[in-house]
């Protein structure tokens, strides 16, 4: 039931709307028109009433007295935070007036929407700011920090990114855990995992890091960082070398295969485990395992997208199926995110809000690159209006400290839609109070499993906040538009953009799952979405965009992402999320949520701390030319979780949480990717030294 009503309380469901796999369902108590508890809905077929540490607290990030509830316009210097209440009418005239200011003077473009994934939700994320920035003439923000890379890679061999239900891993014998942290990045599926294993399924975890979920596999494989596909060319050789294919499925629905197996007869096991740094004996036990025991599952995430050549690592991992038939069976094949099923589902608009097309022609610019397109003179016209919505760049965004130089600009007038005050909400003019998900309504899309989630309001607004969609429509009435689909209501909103569901039963229930087969096996027989309908082991149209047509290791050129090279810099850096209370930079500015984690650190392996004089609980810089941190050193010791060579410092801490208010995207790289609009994260050098 949507709403139900026992001894004076509430009971609503609701859908969590954060940036992760698992969609959760759930349900809010109200008693008095204030939210009391929230639980997991029991019912959900994928969450099945967990939520996570994070979640479990919700309730305190709501009623937290540090929320902003009313408007604010800056009193101080930038970055202070310093400011004052003010009037929802004197706000949005003060930011009207600026928008028409700017666009007199240097046009619609000078105004620049940032806005990432603060909200999944399906118009809270994105539906009227399209229209409003639209109406204005604005820059159009195009790339992304996460997830595009990963979805052109293996369109690249599919020809869509159209992959398996990641459920379906419990009828799976033997499950690759590739580059993904299933148990703090996607709990939700290690259940399913765990049946598998019930079954007599192993589970293998390839990761450079020694993760919670490495420590529970089966097998643990530990290549070096970046050398991912070249540990997959290697399986190949030995596929192929070993006959351990089938035949009839590449024959049938594959193309390239001649050239794919001479490329990779150069990849012999000895070659891979020198460049991966792992033993001959993993590589031929994998490809083994791979080649004999069906079903295999292969399951990735997104952190192997972020580096340069990130997206070779889905465009080869998409390849190995295909040479053992593992698309045929259930609990076989691969899957990193479904989400694309509900964009192809009908007429490619299942979940879509369409913009408003008001015949402007806009540029583009990369919401991966603030920090440049903030701080280039020569860009024409000069972005001199910033809008900052569902996200907060200078701690999730890389290259952190030149954004910084750009937010500081006097000349550069920053609007932002918070409900903290955040590193970036510092460096407004004026911050707008933005809802949680609990007093708004929406509909959240999963892209871990398939199921749809409703999210009916459960309380009022607190203070004088408001939904994203009402902070557009009251941003398009102070400007002065009239254009009707610039005030478009939720309900409304929500009604057109759905289609082939019931909607009547998403309201009820909670939940609703995709119209699709039970039995989801998208390539079973072929059918990919190429111009031959067979999968795409050579591609002839990637060397036209400057990529090969075979996958092939391009690992080996990164150091170009960091021009001043390993002299200076000779640790490679990773930022992965690792703390279960907070994860990402959401909840770590919360007591009950950051302080059990201590403060940042810099996790180094014993051979590189022994070479610098660093112990455990030494104060260390970690610095490059982009910037540095002073943080607490963890020294891993008897095969801990890092290797020589590599450096660890933690994403998800917020300023006001470390020694010197910067987090680790003060250093990390904000290079593009090859291809696929993605950034690269971990191509990012660093040096380490003990203060």
């Amino acid at each position: 039931m949507s709403s139900s009503t026992h001894e004076g309380s509430r009971v609503v469901l609701g859908t969590c709307h954060h940036d992760c796999p698992d969609s959760c369902g759930w349900e809010v108590t109200v008693e008095g028109g204030v939210a009391v508890k929230m639980r997991g809905n029991a019912q959900h077929p994928y969450s099945q009433g967990e939520l996570c540490p994070k979640v479990n607290r919700f309730l305190d990030r709501v009623y937290s007295p540090d929320r902003i509830l009313y408007p604010l316009i800056r009193t101080g210097v930038k970055g202070t935070g310093e400011f004052r209440q003010a009037t929802w009418d004197e706000a949005l005239h003060l930011v009207a007036s600026r928008v028409h200011e700017v666009s007199v003077e240097f046009g619609g473009e000078a105004i620049m929407p940032w806005g990432s994934a603060g909200t999944q939700g399906l118009i809270q994320m994105n539906s009227l700011d399209r229209r409003f920035f639209a109406m204005v003439g604005a820059s159009r923000q195009v790339d992304s920090l996460c997830g595009a890379t990963a979805m052109v890679g293996s369109t690249l061999t599919l020809g869509s990114p159209l992959a398996n239900d990641p459920m379906d891993i419990e009828f799976a014998q033997l499950i690759l855990l590739w580059g993904t942290n299933t148990r703090l990045a996607n709990r939700h599926l290690w259940p399913f995992i765990e049946k598998a294993r019930a079954n007599g399924a192993k589970v293998v975890v390839i990761d450079p890091l020694r993760t919670m979920t490495a420590e529970a596999a089966d097998v643990f494989i530990q290549p070096l960082p970046g050398t991912d596909v070249a540990l997959m060319l290697a399986l190949m050789h030995i596929l192929i070398r070993d006959e351990l294919l089938d035949v009839d499925y590449i024959t049938q629905y594959t193309e390239g295969f001649d050239e794919l197996k001479e490329q990779v007869s150069q990849w012999t096991p000895a070659r891979a485990a020198k460049v991966c740094g792992i033993s001959i004996d993993e590589i031929e036990t994998l490809a083994r395992d791979y080649g004999t025991i069906k079903p295999a599952f292969i399951r990735s995430l997104i952190g192997a997208e972020h580096r340069e050549h990130g997206i070779m690592f889905f465009r080869t991992l998409t390849c190995l199926p295909m040479l053992t038939g593992a698309w045929r069976h259930k609990g076989g094949g691969f899957s990193r995110s479904v989400g694309s099923y509900a964009a192809t589902n009908v007429d490619d608009s299942v979940f879509d809000v369409p913009s408003l097309d008001v015949g402007k022609v806009r540029r583009p610019l990369s919401m991966n690159r603030l920090g440049r397109v903030l701080n280039d003179a020569t860009l024409a016209p000069p972005v001199k209006m910033l809008f900052v919505y569902n996200g907060n760049p200078l701690v999730t965004a890389p290259n952190a400290e030149l954004i910084r130089r750009g937010l500081e600009r006097e000349d550069l007038f920053t609007v932002v839609s918070e409900q903290f005050m955040t590193d970036t909400a510092k460096y407004a003019d004026v911050i707008f109070p933005a809802c949680t998900q609990i007093e708004q309504i929406d509909v959240v899309p999963s892209w871990g499993h398939l199921y749809v989630g409703w999210n009916h309001q459960a309380i009022q607004p607190l203070g004088e906040s408001v939904a994203n969609t009402e902070l557009w429509r009251r941003l398009s009435a102070a400007c002065g538009f009239t254009e009707p689909e610039l005030f478009e209501d939720d309900e409304s909103l929500l009604t057109s953009a759905l289609h082939d569901l019931d909607i009547e039963k998403l309201k009820a229930d909670g939940f609703v799952r995709l119209s699709l087969p039970v039995d989801l096996l998208p390539y079973a027989n072929g059918g990919f979405e190429t111009a031959s309908g067979k999968a795409m082991l050579i591609n002839h149209g990637l060397p036209a965009v400057g990529l090969p047509a075979l996958p092939t290791y391009l690992a080996g050129e990164e150091m170009a992402a960091d021009p001043t090279g390993q002299a200076q810099y000779p640790l490679s850096l990773m930022s992965p999320k690792t703390h279960v209370r907070f994860l990402n930079s959401t909840y770590s500015n919360l007591p009950h949520h950051a302080t059990p984690e201590g403060e940042m650190f810099c996790e180094l392996d014993l051979v590189d701390a022994t070479q610098r004089g660093i112990a455990d609980g030494d104060r260390v810089r970690v610095f490059n030319q982009r910037g540095e941190l002073n943080v607490v050193a963890r020294v891993a010791v008897n095969g801990g979780r890092v290797r020589p060579g590599l450096v660890v410092v933690p994403f998800g801490w917020v300023g006001d949480r470390t020694k010197d208010t910067k987090t680790v995207n003060a250093l990390t790289n904000d290079l593009m990717a090859t291809y696929g609009g993605g950034v690269s994260y971990y191509d990012t050098q660093v040096q380490v030294e003990k203060i």
